[in-house]
């Protein structure tokens, strides 16, 4: 989830202490896997490889595991998956957008057609909630790596048009065309960042009040938890967020 809302700091908070961090590795591991495959097995010279393994390292993620994950994608020569993308609308009419890596679409659209059912929302076509929210680069930093005065003076430097700082990261927007020449003029600088995405940013946030926070919730996690789900964009917001 991109940063501005209750939603986004549950799901960063959670992120690190994630109870089911095997699940986590695993998304991780297929991210590794498939942009190892379409490009350079190197991360230097594969900009998508090299924000997946920077991605797992910020989890934690041990050394043979990035390693075992990028080798599988030479032998792992029979499986194809495909990026597709899901919109809908969840609980209180919520926008949502659901990214996947699957290697079987029709398993993926009926585990995510139940999910929005059984939630009391429904799954539409493609465009039906993407109109919510633009698409933005955005690249996020632990504070521990760089103040936020010397964040935003790089990140202005760097050709990026927005630097926010919350509690525990930086987040940085740009233009998504432009996501990985930001990032690499950032790299002469900072060494660590905990993820470099493309994300739906909603236009508008739809105010979820508190009795109905924990349904929301709910079905953005169980979403969340589905194997062939790689992220969750909504537009939701809780209370006086």
């Amino acid at each position: 989830m991109a940063g501005h809302s209750k939603w986004a700091s549950i799901k960063h908070s959670k992120g690190k202490a994630d109870k089911q961090r095997s699940k986590m590795f695993s998304k991780l591991s297929k991210e590794i896997s498939v942009a190892a495959k379409l490009g350079e097995k190197d991360p230097n010279m594969n900009p998508r490889l090299r924000s997946a393994v920077q991605a797992a390292r910020s989890a934690n993620m041990p050394k043979d595991n990035i390693e075992r994950a990028i080798d599988k994608s030479s032998a792992n020569t029979q499986a194809t998956f495909e990026n597709l993308r899901y919109e809908g609308f969840g609980p209180d009419k919520i926008a949502v957008i659901v990214e996947t890596l699957t290697d079987n679409k029709n398993r993926t659209a009926s585990n995510i057609r139940t999910i929005f059912q059984k939630n009391g929302g429904n799954l539409g076509t493609q465009g039906s909630a993407a109109h919510n929210f633009r698409q933005l680069g955005v690249i996020k930093i632990d504070k521990k790596e760089i103040s936020d005065e010397q964040i935003f003076d790089l990140a202005i430097d760097s050709g990026a048009d927005e630097c926010i700082s919350y509690k525990d990261y930086h987040e940085i927007h740009c233009a998504m065309n432009e996501i990985y020449n930001v990032k690499k003029k950032l790299e002469k600088i900072i060494i660590n960042f905990i993820s470099t995405e493309i994300e739906w940013i909603p236009l508008n946030n739809v105010n979820v009040e508190k009795d109905r926070e924990e349904a929301a919730i709910e079905f953005l996690e169980t979403l969340e938890d589905d194997d062939d789900v790689q992220n969750v964009f909504s537009n939701v917001s809780f209370g006086n967020n």
